[in-house]
């Protein structure tokens, strides 16, 4: 068993055909196929050995996806740090990884330099643009290697991926994913998330380093192109669009809003688009109306985890459908439904399962499910429990099976002894037109424990007071949950994968206290 294989045969089915697109540069499927072989062998001659960690730390370029391809050919095990972590989080992660080799892109050299004296596993430090002092140079490496593929055979159970959390919670996490669960990932998104023939183009511009890299491996497997953005802007996107007939991408909701609020979408012609995926944040159903409108009938959703080597729930096209078109609009607040060959269950505390319409925390089971957290094995042991994986993730599920998540079990707030759901309060906030975006928080009350503040960005030409929006949760919330106080800011701290930072922004309002509630 061994993933790069699936590169070695496109590029004998596809040899021309364009593989990679980014920015001036076109790197064909036999170029692909040949310099991932020759980054393997350049890493194995440093003495790298089947299991050892390489990790690396750039922002989106070619150099990556040559980079996991060659991992995948040499048995090697991934570790990419977010392009926007911070040095010190850098380094607890590099560490943590005990990583060997570490590639870097031109805008992390000087910070590595600076760190290297804390970096004592690493014994080879290489730059993705060459020409720095102490690093060596990527293309000098692959020049001198062989192009053969060194095929070194895997199991299923074999490390293949260390897939870093965001460090959100202050502590760097790991996520431990198998050869077998990459190639579990691989099989549902060809199987049922996005299909795919040569000719066909995704874009991504969210860090492939995360959620948007879980489907390079699908679309090379199909013999699509790939059109790499280093970073996201809006009308560069679009034009992108336009000018490679994209007909796939994947979109964060921020994404979403910075094109549909943009003057020129109407300039530019989109029709190419066939899959539209969006995920790994909340997002208002008017905008995803709006987006209807805008991409055409091609968007989709998608749940998962790093934990779940990416989605395993789909809200699919035809649901969008029929919830905007046929008036379901509650489909809106779901993520779909289980797909793939994984099992989805809501439990109870006691791990029992909960009767339909019930709010219980999604645990799953399947090919897809990691292996555990690199080197904590308390975390790993509370988080599988009986083959099954415990999410923290609270949601409801209705007869169709459709899976509306309502909270992180952890942020769950609790005011005056009754329990509320922060996701909860935003969607009933997001059907308000001039909610833009908005974040729920538990804030300090002498009277309740907890107050339930919702902080909110508003929309572009809208005003609202305080007052309309807490009675305009009155429909749609029982009267515990409507929130207590409204403020009003430009915008909401992010973390570096771009999604609300709850933590950051519940800080602000519980610092100096001497009593913080869980």
């Amino acid at each position: 068993m061994n993933q790069g294989r699936f590169v070695t045969r496109s590029a004998h089915y596809w040899p021309q055909r364009p593989a990679i697109l980014f920015r001036d540069r076109v790197i064909t499927y036999r170029e692909l196929d040949e310099r991932s072989s020759r980054l393997a062998n350049a890493l194995i001659a440093l003495g790298a050995q089947k299991g050892d960690r390489v990790a690396v730390q750039s922002f989106n370029r070619p150099e990556l996806i040559e980079l996991e391809c060659a991992l995948y050919k040499a048995g090697l095990v991934k570790a990419a740090l977010n392009a926007r972590l911070s040095p010190e989080e850098a380094v607890d992660a590099l560490n943590s990884s005990q990583a060997r080799i570490v590639l870097v892109g031109p805008e992390h050299v000087a910070s590595i330099v600076q760190q290297a004296s804390r970096l004592p596993d690493i014994q080879s430090f290489i730059a993705l643009d060459g020409g720095q002092a102490g690093f060596l140079d990527y293309s000098a490496l692959l020049a001198a290697a062989s192009p053969v593929s060194p095929d070194v055979e895997m199991d299923a159970s074999d490390l293949a991926v260390l897939h870093f959390t965001s460090g959100s919670t202050g502590k760097v996490k790991a996520a431990m994913q198998t050869v077998g669960n990459r190639m579990a990932s691989l099989r549902k998104v060809v199987m049922g998330r996005l299909r795919a023939k040569p000719g066909d183009v995704l874009a991504l511009a969210g860090p492939i380093t995360h959620a948007s890299g879980m489907f390079i491996q699908p679309f090379l497997f199909q013999g699509g192109t790939i059109l790499l953005h280093d970073r996201f802007d809006a009308e560069v996107f679009m034009a992108s669009v336009q000018k490679h007939r994209v007909t796939a991408c994947f979109l964060v909701p921020t994404m979403i809003n910075m094109i549909l609020a943009h003057p020129r979408l109407k300039d530019y012609d989109l029709s190419s688009l066939r899959d539209v995926t969006y995920g790994s944040a909340p997002i208002a159903p008017s905008r995803i109306k709006e987006a209807w409108k805008a991409f055409g009938p091609v968007l989709s959703q998608g749940y998962g985890a790093g934990e779940t080597t990416g989605g395993l729930v789909i809200l699919t096209a035809e649901d969008h459908r029929i919830a905007i078109e046929e008036g379901r609009e509650e489909l809106l607040f779901s993520c779909g439904r289980a797909f793939g060959e994984s099992r989805v269950r809501l439990v109870d505390d006691a791990g029992q399962e909960v009767p339909l319409g019930e709010v219980g925390e999604i645990v799953i089971q399947g090919p897809d499910v990691f292996a555990g957290y690199w080197r904590e094995p308390e975390i790993s042991a509370d988080t599988l429990k009986d083959g099954w994986l415990h999410t923290g993730d609270l949601a409801r599920m209705d007869e169709l099976g459709y899976l509306s998540i309502v909270d992180r079990k952890k942020e769950m707030i609790i005011s005056g002894g009754f329990n509320v759901y922060p996701t909860e309060v935003e969607q009933a906030l997001y059907r308000h037109p001039a909610v833009y975006e908005v974040c729920v928080v538990g804030v300090p009350d002498a009277t309740w424990g907890e107050a339930i503040k919702a902080v909110v960005v508003k929309r572009d030409g809208h005003e609202v007071v305080s007052d309309e929006l807490v009675e305009h949760c009155r429909q749609f919330l029982a009267d515990f949950k409507k929130p207590r106080s409204v403020d009003f800011v430009s915008e909401l701290p992010k973390n570096a994968n771009g999604k609300l930072s709850r933590k950051e922004l519940r800080e602000r309002y519980w610092d100096g206290q001497a009593r913080r509630v869980a």
